[in-house]
C-alpha cells in the first residue's frame, strides 16, 4: 500500500515517514501544497495524509483541486480543533480528520479503516485474498497461512510476499523488489533485499516439504508451485 504525506512540519513528517515504513507502506512525502497537490495528482497512492495549513496551497485548496480529478481517500491532520473547521474539511471532501497531537496508534488505525472502505472501488478487478498452492494471504485482515498454519511476519515480509504473490511465476529483480518494497534504488554493495528475502523464507518454506520461494540465479526470485 503507498500513501502520500503532505506535511510542512518537518519533523512530524519524517516521524510519521519512518512510522509508516516500519507498519509496511511506502510513504511518499512532500512538504508544501504545490508539490503535494503535483503528487497526489500524478502518484498512484491509496490514501493521503494532509496537512490542513500549508505553503503555496492549503490543505483545503489542494482538497479542492484533488477532487476535480480524484477520488483517493484523504485523512486531514490539522491543529484546529474547531468543529467548523473539522465540517468544512469534510465537506470539501476529506474522508477523515485528525487533531494534533495525535497518537500514532489511532492514526493507523483509521488509516486501516479508510484503507478497508475504499477496497471494493480500488480493488474492483483484484480480490483481497491472494492464494498460490496451500498459501493464502489475506490483505484486508494482513494475515498470512500455510497448510492452516499462521506465517508469523514482520511488516516488510508481509509486503514483500504480497509482492511476490501478486506477481507469481515473474522472475523479480532485487531492483525491482527494492523499489517496491522499500521505496529506494537499490545498491548492488548492500545484501538487504537477500537478507530479507533468506528470513521469508525460513518461514514460508522452511517447515514445510514444498519450496514455493526460489532463487534464479543471476535474475532474482520467484513464487511459484514448482512440480514436485
Amino acid at each position: 500500500m503507498k500513501l502520500l504525506v503532505v506535511e510542512d512540519e518537518i519533523k512530524l513528517a519524517e516521524y510519521l515517514r519512518q512510522g509508516l515504513t516500519e507498519e509496511g507502506y511506502v510513504v511518499d512525502v512532500a512538504h508544501d501544497g504545490v508539490d503535494g497537490l503535483h503528487l497526489a495528482v500524478q502518484g498512484d497512492h491509496h490514501l493521503i495524509l494532509l496537512d490542513g495549513m500549508l505553503p503555496g496551497i492549503d490543505g483545503l485548496g489542494l482538497l479542492a483541486a484533488l477532487r476535480q480529478s480524484k477520488q483517493t481517500p484523504v485523512l486531514m491532520l490539522t491543529a484546529r480543533i474547531r468543529i467548523e473547521d473539522r465540517v468544512k474539511g469534510l465537506q470539501g471532501g476529506a474522508d477523515d480528520y485528525l487533531v494534533k497531537p495525535f497518537a500514532f496508534s489511532e492514526l493507523v488505525a483509521r488509516i486501516e479503516v479508510l484503507l478497508r472502505r475504499s477496497r471494493p472501488a480500488r480493488e474492483s478487478d483484484e480480490t483481497t485474498v491472494l492464494r498460490l498452492a496451500d498459501l493464502e494471504l489475506d490483505l484486508a485482515r494482513r494475515r498470512s497461512t500455510r497448510a492452516g498454519q499462521r506465517l508469523e511476519l514482520t511488516a516488510k515480509e508481509f509486503t514483500l510476499l504480497t509482492l511476490l504473490l501478486r506477481r507469481q511465476g515473474e522472475v523479480l529483480s532485487r531492483k525491482e523488489i527494492a523499489e517496491q518494497v522499500w521505496d529506494m534504488n537499490f545498491d548492488s554493495a548492500t545484501n538487504v533485499i537477500d537478507v530479507a528475502v533468506r528470513r521469508l523464507r525460513g518461514k514460508l518454506d522452511a517447515p514445510f516439504k514444498r519450496p514455493l520461494l526460489h532463487t534464479t540465479r543471476g535474475m532474482g526470485y520467484v513464487l511459484e508451485a514448482r512440480e514436485e
